[in-house]
């Protein structure tokens, strides 16, 4: 699905899908995510009769590091109740979250990241303050087992 062109792709045209297939709606409207990414731990070997003094290198795990979706604040309990059923150790609080980057017309998708039995772990409220004038801000940290680019 990804698409290459010379060019990279502007980093504000993207839709969040956190399960339920609800991309349009307000509660799906989030500013920010950060955190998507793949890392392959790399485990040394040597044993003690190799003809060199290095050690070989061995593909280990691979872990995906914690993910982070920031959205305002619009009086919807949705993340708080997601991260409820976490707590509370429901099966169903895992769920397949797909993000995808559009292009400038807003209308082609160019690359997804599958987010594979995502799960909730950290809810940051808003941050409060009567000096200013920024939008209030929620935050839903999500720990997830497997990342799939296409």
């Amino acid at each position: 699905m990804a698409v290459l062109r010379e060019r990279p792709y502007s980093r504000f045209n993207f839709e969040v899908d956190i399960g339920g297939g609800d991309t349009a709606s307000i509660e799906a409207g989030f500013s920010e995510v950060e955190g998507l990414g793949l890392e392959v731990e790399v485990i040394e070997y040597r044993a003690g009769n190799a003809p060199t003094n290095m050690p070989m290198k061995i593909s280990g795990l691979a872990k995906v590091p914690d993910i982070t979706l920031k959205r305002g604040v619009i009086g919807s309990l949705g993340l708080y109740e997601w991260i409820d059923q976490a707590r509370a150790g429901l099966p169903d609080a895992a769920r397949n979250v797909t993000i995808k980057l559009k292009s400038e017309d807003r209308q082609t998708i160019v690359m997804t990241w599958k987010l594979v039995r995502a799960r909730p772990m950290t809810y940051h409220g808003p941050q409060l303050s009567a000096s200013t004038n920024d939008v209030a801000i929620e935050e839903l940290v999500l720990s997830c087992e497997d990342l799939v680019i296409e």
